[in-house]
């Protein structure tokens, strides 16, 4: 395990960025429009055990226990500083929402333990191998029939998109999203029902909506 595979990226690649990130997301690349629709395509139901994956300033899990109060909403990040304010977020909002930190390639939790897992532009701050690995700590953490929903940068689907993933594919570890890596990745982890299920632009090229499940078997 080499030292660039363990290299973590945290929001905007560098610290000193992190007060940028709400902004940047909020108004750059409408953030909450596509946090809403991933939200809605998740369908989390009362009582459900529900991972927000990287959760970075923690807006995804706020609006997750929000719209589901009954369901049971833990935010996982690497990075303390953002952490923090993802708490802050949460207190001020009276919400009861579980904070750890934790990396996406080395899960703090047992098998079995989440029905859905989110994952909101973290995919592509990973390596190629620690994607690999994250996607076979979600199955393992998922129970039989678990849903894993990710929204991130994914391949172009026009002439402005590929214009943007050429300018872009070299952004942190991005190349493997803008190659269309990701859904093959999921399949070779071992999910089901991998599928690329809707697509939109932002500023920074096109984003996907994937969608896979844990075997019942």
């Amino acid at each position: 395990m080499t030292t660039q595979e363990r290299r973590y990226i945290p929001a905007l690649s560098f610290h000193w960025l992190t007060p940028f990130y709400d902004p940047l997301l909020k108004w750059g690349m409408c953030e909450e429009t596509f946090k809403n629709r991933l939200i809605e395509r998740a369908e989390i139901r009362d009582g459900e055990r529900v991972l927000d994956l990287g959760c970075g300033t923690g807006t995804l899990a706020v609006m997750l226990k929000e719209a589901s109060p009954r369901a049971h909403v833990t935010g996982l990040d690497g990075d303390p500083e953002v952490l923090a304010i993802a708490k802050a977020k949460a207190a001020q909002a009276n919400l009861d929402i579980v904070w750890e930190k934790g990396y996406a390639y080395k899960l703090p939790y047992p098998d079995n333990s989440f029905d859905v897992v989110v994952s909101s532009l973290v995919i592509h701050h990973l390596t190629a191998a620690d994607k690999v690995r994250a996607f076979r700590e979600v199955l393992r953490i998922l129970r039989p029939g678990g849903r894993f929903h990710i929204v991130d940068f994914g391949r172009p689907f026009s002439l402005l998109t590929r214009l943007q993933a050429a300018l872009m594919k070299n952004l942190e570890e991005a190349a493997d999203n803008f190659s269309g890596r990701i859904a093959p990745m999921l399949q070779e982890t071992g999910f089901e029902s991998v599928n690329e299920a809707e697509r939109f632009n932002t500023i920074f090229g096109p984003v996907w909506f994937y969608w896979s499940i844990k075997s019942k078997g």
